[in-house]
């Protein structure tokens, strides 16, 4: 492992990134995991390429693979990193990210705002809902906000006027795949799809319930399910013991 971390979470949107935090807090006290996030200026274009050519320049210099791990779209820069780059990937996490990977939470946004004769703001509210369950009204604006400014920041290319695609199946390396019995995004069928690209090694979760953003209300339940995954593939025995000590007073 690099001597600098031994995980690295991707995040794709700054406006969302504090939903990651709980998880990173949780999965922090046992790993090294740094953080990356994709920035892009109102200027550029949107880029999933960028993203992946800028995130390889980061891990350049670490000399061993690291685990690699994203939710939603920065699952997505995730996996097209880790089949780009397999040498440079112990493992693959992925939370919240559909069996077509394009299938985002942006995809449902313009899929609705193409067949519905509703307002922008409608619509988020709507996505509000479908992401994070019904929240208090002051709450739900400021979401709204920051689903409005990821809409910008995403280096996937949905648009009114063109959904893509990206090419579907699995990676050589060891991969997870997490999501929630009750997310409306990607749901149970989208999530299990993911099993007809599956080696022996792969493992598929889901927790009974958190929506699209599981990670954020249940932190720690997804982090021990990520750390066991992660201890079956190189998992530093120093921290092993660590997370069963935890585990035995628990």
């Amino acid at each position: 492992m690099s001597d600098i971390f031994d995980a690295v979470w991707l995040s794709s949107s700054p406006a969302l990134a504090r939903f990651d935090q709980p998880l990173l807090k949780y999965l922090s006290k046992y790993m090294k995991i740094a953080q990356w996030e994709y920035h892009q200026d109102k200027d550029e274009g949107s880029s999933l390429d960028e993203a992946v050519d800028l995130l390889n320049e980061f891990l350049t210099p670490c000399t061993d693979s690291i685990h690699l791990i994203g939710h939603s779209s920065g699952g997505v820069i995730a996996l097209d990193f880790a089949r780009r780059y397999p040498e440079k990937v112990r493992s693959l996490t992925l939370l919240s990210v559909s069996s077509q990977p394009a299938h985002t939470w942006h995809t449902h946004y313009y899929v609705q705002r193409d067949l519905f004769t509703i307002s922008r703001e409608q619509i988020l509210a709507n996505s509000v809902r479908n992401l994070f369950g019904k929240q208090p009204y002051d709450i739900t604006k400021k979401l709204m906000t920051a689903l409005d400014k990821d809409l910008d920041q995403t280096p996937l290319s949905h648009s009114l006027f063109k959904l893509v695609d990206l090419p579907k199946g699995g990676v050589s390396m060891p991969m997870m795949v997490c999501g929630s019995k009750d997310d409306s995004i990607v749901d149970s069928p989208a999530l299990h799809n993911w099993l007809k690209y599956f080696k022996p090694e792969d493992h598929l979760w889901e927790y009974p319930q958190g929506h699209h953003f599981f990670h954020y209300f249940y932190p720690q339940p997804v982090g021990e399910q990520i750390l066991s995954f992660w201890q079956l593939h190189h998992l530093q025995p120093m921290m092993v013991s660590q997370l069963m000590s935890q585990n035995l007073y628990n």
